[in-house]
């Protein structure tokens, strides 16, 4: 096969990448809702100056005891690309699927506050949006810590944790209009 039509397969393949995350993301949040739990009052009242409402009466944590995350199957199709830095799902703190999110550990203050700033991302841009700025923002960067969308989130909870008071919905609407994602 020539470099090219090599290139071209690549591509394509590449390019269906969000529609697998997307799927992912939604067999995810299917499968962990029912298991998740409502936040508490407390963790409602110390985020309630950062959140919408609505938001935080939607969102559902669930600590996972005994078990852990599996890598997706597109993960095999993202090796064999010859994409690398995959972040093993079974390593990561907590992963947030649209409104869902799963710990491996119990919740901090900012570990929560990271993974409702993605609660947040997903309200304003939809699933499929979501995961194609995911998918793009790791292969422009090359690796987690690169991806405008968890740069986002890191930026905004170093403020919460500074104690700075912003609105989160702000904050992530502003990204939006300047493409920072």
């Amino acid at each position: 096969m020539n470099r090219m039509v090599s290139l071209q397969l690549v591509l394509a393949r590449i390019l269906w990448v969000p529609g697998f995350v997307a799927r992912y993301i939604k067999v995810q949040r299917k499968k962990f809702y029912p298991q998740a739990l409502p936040l508490v009052e407390a963790q409602k009242a110390a985020l309630a100056a950062f959140f919408l409402p609505e938001l935080l009466d939607a969102a559902r944590v669930l600590v996972l005891e005994g078990v852990r995350l599996k890598n997706p199957l597109f993960y095999r199709l993202a090796v064999g690309m010859g994409i690398s830095g995959l972040r093993d799902m079974s390593q990561i703190a907590a992963i947030t699927f649209h409104d869902v999110i799963v710990s491996h550990q119990p919740f901090t203050g900012g570990l929560l506050f990271h993974e409702l700033v993605h609660v947040e991302q997903y309200r304003q841009l939809g699933v499929r949006r979501f995961s194609e700025l995911y998918v793009r923002g790791f292969l422009s960067g090359g690796r987690y810590e690169a991806i405008p969308l968890e740069v986002n989130a890191h930026t905004l909870e170093r403020q919460f944790l500074q104690k700075r008071r912003f609105s989160v919905a702000e904050e992530v609407a502003r990204w939006a209009r300047e493409e920072r994602f």
